[in-house]
């Protein structure tokens, strides 16, 4: 079904989506709010710039947008698939709990903020560009990429990243030497059997993207773990 939502209300636009029986495609998309949020069985492809909320508390939905996104993308979702083809703004993944988010370029502030896990649901974040400050910020669980391919000589993530993180796994690509850690994180070179756990979700990726993973999976990665179960102690508590 083809939705033109030119001049359309966020509210019509997604319950013209709700009510298809088919597939989706949205052309002159401009910052409707909350596009495919709670769906469950439905491939929706944007054409534009949706709002914030995109995909908040998808449950097994897929979405692809050919531009970039706004953000809160993929807010507490629990299954399915998103893929924007160029930038994100702040909060993608928030309190993520399945599913996967990939993104092309880079990503704001506070990206996997709050991403959890429960059994065999771990919600993957992989971000081809950059990432701004507060990466993974009080994340429980799940594993965020952060792969630098589009960093224009700043570093591949930004001031505070994994700042009260209990759970989880963060890889960036390289050594990451420029980057200060907190002291509730370990921060290492990534060995084989640690990039093994990456090579699906970095082959998904460049499937999506067209791009080498020969290249990519050849540099180095930096693989961040809490090293703490109670890192709150650690930021507020005097010892």
């Amino acid at each position: 079904m083809l939705i033109d939502a030119i001049n359309m209300e966020y509210s019509a636009l997604n319950d013209a989506v709700r009510k298809s029986r088919t597939d989706c495609q949205i052309i002159n998309c401009l910052g409707q709010r909350f596009i495919g949020a709670g769906m469950s069985d439905k491939n929706i492809t944007i054409n534009g710039v949706p709002g914030n909320g995109l995909g908040a508390y998808l449950n097994g939905a897929s979405i692809t947008v050919n531009a970039n996104a706004q953000d809160a993308v993929g807010d507490t979702m629990n299954e399915g698939k998103i893929v924007i083809h160029g930038n994100i703004g702040d909060a993608a993944g928030y309190a993520m709990r399945g599913g996967k988010i990939f993104v092309s370029g880079n990503a704001g502030y506070r990206a996997g903020i709050h991403m959890k896990q429960y059994r065999n649901k771990m919600p993957v974040l992989v971000i081809g560009g950059r990432a701004g400050s507060f990466l993974g910020e009080y994340q429980a669980g799940g594993v965020i990429v952060v792969l630098g391919l589009h960093t224009d000589g700043k570093k591949i993530v930004h001031n505070f990243p994994c700042a009260g993180m209990h759970g989880g796994k963060i890889f960036l690509r390289g050594s990451c030497e420029d980057i200060e850690f907190p002291h509730q994180v370990t921060a290492k070179a990534a060995d084989p059997a640690e990039l093994a756990e990456i090579q699906e979700y970095v082959s998904e990726f460049c499937r999506e993207f067209g791009c080498d993973y020969e290249e990519i999976m050849a540099s180095p990665f930096t693989v961040v773990t809490p090293d703490s179960k109670n890192p709150y102690k650690q930021m507020y508590v005097a010892n």
